[in-house]
């Protein structure tokens, strides 16, 4: 009998607190489904970052676990958590995190070089998102839009189980948002991978498979939070 594959991510009863007394997340229970591609907002300062950082192992909950394939991040040694994040995670920041003295190619290609994979996906990625040719080019020579498809293309380049986006428009006009948008949709389907987006953005959510909002209560619908 076939065993059934576990989901993309599950957080179960997590609770951060700062300084002792602020509540940040209050037994939180979470799961994202394989090939599920969800947008969390809500109003600021109710823990949508802290979400995503204990997701990737970046921050520690005072309880409750987070699994990722099937794998309990807070069982695992510091080596072991970093290989995890290395292999199965992809990362799209609002401030691209382009490293300025690597080519394009080199940029895209770090998550391979880390996982010891073959570099030639790098080139196979930029051209998927529109940056064909540009692999000896520099990010000094990209316009936001285009740092952010490169940014995009690392991301997803070493087949990521799980793809974590926090306000990835955010430092975007309205048009270029919306391009990058419809690209990061595309590539996370192409590519198989369960992705969670945090944005204020309700244009930015909506392209996503499904809408959450993020408050004290925990995660709900966004039909239910209105």
């Amino acid at each position: 009998m076939e065993t059934a594959s576990p989901p993309a991510l599950a957080c179960h009863a997590l609770q951060k607190t700062y300084g002792g007394q602020r509540v940040v997340l209050a037994h939180l229970d979470f799961v994202l489904g394989a090939g599920e591609y969800i947008a969390i907002m809500g109003e600021s300062g109710v823990g949508k970052s802290t979400l995503l950082n204990l997701i990737a192992g970046l921050d520690t909950p005072d309880s409750g676990t987070v699994q990722i394939d099937g794998v309990t991040m807070s069982q695992l040694s510091d080596d072991a958590a970093t290989r995890l994040r290395r292999e199965k995670l992809g990362f799209i920041f609002q401030a691209f995190h382009v490293l300025p003295h690597l080519t394009l190619a080199q940029n895209v290609g770090l998550p391979l070089l880390l996982n010891g994979a073959d570099m030639g996906r790098a080139i196979e990625m930029l051209d998927a998102v529109g940056l064909h040719g540009r692999g000896n080019d520099f990010p000094r020579q990209l316009s936001g839009g285009e740092l952010q498809r490169v940014a995009i293309a690392r991301a997803l380049v070493h087949r990521p189980k799980l793809v974590l986006a926090d306000e990835p428009t955010g430092n975007l006009d309205p048009d270029t948002a919306q391009d990058v948008l419809r690209l990061l949709r595309a590539e996370i389907k192409a590519n198989g991978a369960s992705a969670i987006m945090v944005t204020h953005s309700l244009a930015a959510a909506a392209t996503a498979d499904r809408i959450l909002i993020l408050t004290r209560a925990g995660l709900q619908p966004l039909q239910q939070a209105a």
